[in-house]
């Protein structure tokens, strides 16, 4: 407890890490919105296009693997992590979604790494979840490998609606 009577949970909660890539994948939309429009009004540099492209598809891919952590980890329960995911697709659609989660106390709480008297604790995918927890470094780079895999993959097949 802080000198208010409130709590403050340090270092990177679910809440800040979720916040974080909500506006990050706002940003990015901003930049590819803006690459569309400078692209058909002035013919700006492919290359730059596709770097803007490329970096809203790795933030894209980020949120999404985000949003999963996070539902996990707030027991969201499958429809509203599907829901958190699918906001991405739509531009700007992460902030409000976030706001309204944060505001609902769904992003409250710190990361899981112990067991409560919670009988889902007792679950072999949640003991498997906490032990990630308890080795953020492993979890940072299982994270990162799965969206470098996603993103390489999605390179290969091409930009959306073709090239």
């Amino acid at each position: 407890m802080n000198a208010t009577g409130t709590s403050k949970q340090a270092g990177f909660t679910p809440r800040k890490l979720y916040f974080v890539l909500a506006i990050a994948e706002a940003c990015t939309w901003t930049l590819l919105i803006t690459g569309l429009i400078l692209r058909a009004t002035t013919g700006i540099d492919q290359t730059l296009f596709t770097t803007i492209g490329g970096l809203h598809g790795l933030v894209f891919i980020s949120y999404g693997a985000t949003s999963i952590l996070v539902a996990f980890n707030q027991r969201w329960g499958f429809w509203l992590g599907l829901l958190a995911v699918i906001t991405a697709i739509l531009p700007y659609a992460t902030i409000p979604f976030e706001l309204v989660q944060a505001k609902r106390g769904a992003l409250e709480g710190p990361w899981r790494t112990q067991a409560t008297d919670d009988p889902r604790d007792a679950k072999a995918l949640d003991r498997l979840f906490r032990w990630f927890l308890a080795r953020p470094v492993l979890l940072i780079l299982v994270i990162v490998l799965a969206i470098v895999a996603v993103f390489s993959t999605l390179l290969i097949l091409g930009p959306p609606g073709g090239r």
